[in-house]
């Protein structure tokens, strides 16, 4: 049995206790949907490696929903058989949650490719929530107005525009690229979306 350890002199001072490093911050669904608008560096950095796979669940559901219920199909669809519409609406949901998945995880593996070390998880997911946090004025105007109204197609190619600003701020510091490697890696994948999800129902 080991000898207890002698008391404390002013030749020995007591053994101090390792400072307990602080716990980081809780970073709230506000904090990070809304931040991303008014100061999208600092809750970036804020979240670089956090995931946030919750708050990409939660916005996919709301987007793909307003973008649903904003087509003359469901519409009509809703009219004539409402159980039919809804069943139409979920199958359309879960597209719409696995086509954000394959954006965020295409956008990870060219990262990879050309020389990034980010890690899967905060890539794809804060990518998805990106995503669909700057494309939600779009959505909700076209649910009151028509597709191809000027003020629509107006806030599409704007909030398209941030939102590819953004993804290459995220790209570039989740897997520390150079600004147009970041570009390079994000470019596929947000020229698909302008061509498919913002602008292809406008004429």
């Amino acid at each position: 049995m080991s000898a207890p350890p002698p008391p404390p002199t002013l030749v020995q001072p007591p053994p101090r206790k390792k400072p307990v490093p602080p716990k980081p911050r809780r970073l709230w669904w506000h904090r990070l949907l809304l931040g991303l608008w008014y100061r999208p560096v600092e809750v970036m950095d804020e979240a670089r490696d956090r995931s946030a796979w919750s708050a990409a669940v939660l916005l996919c559901l709301i987007s793909g929903a307003l973008g649903i219920v904003s087509v003359d199909p469901f519409r009509k669809q809703w009219a004539m058989d409402q159980r039919q519409a809804l069943e139409l609406a979920a199958i359309a949901e879960a597209g719409v949650l696995l086509a954000s998945l394959a954006l965020g995880v295409v956008t990870h593996a060219i990262a990879r490719t050309i020389g990034g070390n980010g890690r899967f998880e905060p890539t794809v997911s804060l990518f998805v929530v990106l995503f669909w946090v700057t494309d939600l004025p779009r959505l909700v105007l076209a649910t009151w107005l028509p597709h191809g109204s000027t003020l629509v197609q107006a806030v599409a190619w704007t909030t398209w525009g941030f939102g590819y600003l953004l993804a290459i701020l995220l790209i570039r510091g989740q897997h520390h690229l150079s600004t147009l490697k970041a570009g390079v890696a994000v470019a596929v994948q947000m020229l698909a979306s302008l061509a498919l999800l913002k602008l292809g129902p406008v004429r």
